[in-house]
């Protein structure tokens, strides 16, 4: 359907299509199938989705679109939603996965919406088996998510090195890909780091395994996330969790329940709260066992079953 092209968006990188030559194709393609729907994530973001919501148009199918960007691309801001306002309104359902992100689309293009947020795999996360040798009596804190500067991974990388004075027992886990930023490189050359790993990409079961691996999971991210999925994964892990209370987040985690929010951007705030469930193992367990019941509300048999609802509601909507 078209090469795509990477394009900054949110402080991360989406990849997008913008073909001009997608048209025929895609029309071809919805005449043949004959879809009752279209469910199109982001249906703003490039040639292919709005192409495909132009030409429906024309068709029977039910247009549905999923929204999951929170503060993301600048476009809607400088005027583009008035291009976008054309194939919206040919959107029959409207879906954001979280309040954050209903709020920000509905900033620029309102609308009835839906909240279903996105979903996990529960039983892979809670079934897992660690790595053995990582089980080794050291305190493992765990950070997983791409090495993006949004992710937030020098304050967490600053905060580990002055913890490890007082926790010499502790070791860091970075579980991702992309590369460090200059600030994270500086902060472990300048305060030589140990018991630090980079493992660069993993498949599923293999992410699944770092987190049964792990004593304390970390995510130290500085905004404009929509939602927090690497959470959930931690919570069906088992894990307490120690995170950002930015918005995204905020609305998955109740803090001092299913884990503990800490100050944005605060390398104190962060160790303090890091300290906190390393000194109270209680505390760490009830967040942990908390976190297991939060985390079975977003399995995929249950929010396919809300998808679902809405793709009935959508269809019986004459």
């Amino acid at each position: 359907m078209g090469k795509a092209l990477p394009i900054p968006s949110g402080g991360s990188i989406a990849r997008v299509s913008f073909s001009i030559w997608l048209r025929p194709k895609i029309k071809n393609l919805i005449e043949k199938e004959k879809f009752d729907i279209l469910h199109l994530h982001e249906p703003m973001a490039g040639a292919l989705t709005m192409n495909m919501l132009a030409i429906s148009s024309e068709q029977s199918q039910k247009k549905i679109g999923t929204f999951h960007t929170f503060g993301g691309t600048r476009l809607y801001r400088i005027g583009a939603k008035r291009i976008a306002q054309r194939y919206f309104k040919n959107l029959d359902g409207r879906i954001a996965v979280s309040i954050p992100a209903y709020q920000f689309i509905n900033k620029y293009l309102p609308g009835d919406y839906e909240i279903i947020p996105n979903g996990i795999d529960v039983d892979l996360f809670s079934n897992a088996k660690p790595f053995e040798n990582l089980r080794d009596g050291k305190i493992n804190i765990l950070f997983v998510g791409r090495l993006e500067k949004r992710k937030g991974l020098k304050y967490l990388l600053s905060a580990y090195s002055k913890l490890k004075w007082d926790w010499p027992n502790l070791r860091l886990l970075v579980v991702g890909p992309g590369n460090l930023d200059i600030d994270s490189i500086r902060i472990i050359s300048e305060r030589n780091l140990k018991d630090l790993i980079f493992t660069g990409s993993v498949d599923d079961h293999d992410k699944a395994r770092y987190y049964k691996s792990a004593d304390i999971y970390c995510s130290p991210a500085t905004g404009k996330e929509s939602f927090g999925i690497v959470l959930l994964e931690a919570m069906a892990s088992g894990l307490p969790i120690v995170a950002s209370a930015i918005e995204g987040y905020s609305s998955v985690i109740t803090d001092m329940h299913d884990g503990v929010l800490f100050e944005p951007k605060s390398e104190e705030s962060l160790i303090k709260h890091i300290e906190k469930l390393l000194n109270d193992i209680n505390l760490r367990n009830n967040l942990a066992n908390n976190g297991l019941k939060t985390s079975k509300e977003f399995k995929w048999s249950i929010i396919a079953e809300r998808v679902m609802k809405h793709y009935l509601k959508v269809l019986n909507n004459k």
